[in-house]
């Protein structure tokens, strides 16, 4: 399988389950309640995880670099859409959003979407870097038979 295909596919996946737990704790009334999004750094984590499992089952590929680097990707690119479909739902669904966000006692006052998206950005990269790191540190001792023999 392709890796770019893996990456597309896994961070669409991780995308659609953000997307999905937001729009569940909005059903639910937690919007609120800004801890619960730290959940969403367990989606990214299946997500690295499965991306660098099917290079490793499919391509035969258990190269540390090439599956750091394959994770690192996939969690970026999910990141980055989630980021643009933020935009899009505080500017076209709700902008009441950016108010919660700024009564919470993480963002603080004065808060703008630019400066929540460059947030979200920011702390989604890092976010990244350290779910792959983490994955990889399970992944790094994985042998693949076929390369062996």
């Amino acid at each position: 399988m392709d890796t770019t295909k893996i990456i597309i596919n896994n961070a669409s996946r991780i995308f659609m389950g953000i997307v999905i737990y937001f729009f569940a704790m909005k059903l639910l009334g937690l919007e609120n309640i800004t801890e619960l999004r730290l959940f969403n750094f367990l989606i990214v984590i299946w997500g690295v995880n499965t991306a660098i499992k099917q290079n490793i089952e499919f391509n035969k590929n258990n190269l540390y670099l090439s599956n750091l680097s394959i994770g690192f990707s996939t969690a970026v690119f999910a990141v980055v859409a989630v980021a643009f479909s933020l935009i899009f739902y505080i500017t076209f669904l709700n902008y009441d959003l950016l108010h919660i966000m700024e009564n919470s006692r993480i963002w603080g006052n004065h808060l703008t979407l630019e400066r929540m998206i460059f947030a979200i950005l920011i702390e989604g990269l890092a976010s990244s870097v350290i779910c792959t790191f983490i994955v990889m540190q399970y992944w790094k001792k994985h042998k693949v038979d076929s390369l062996i023999s």
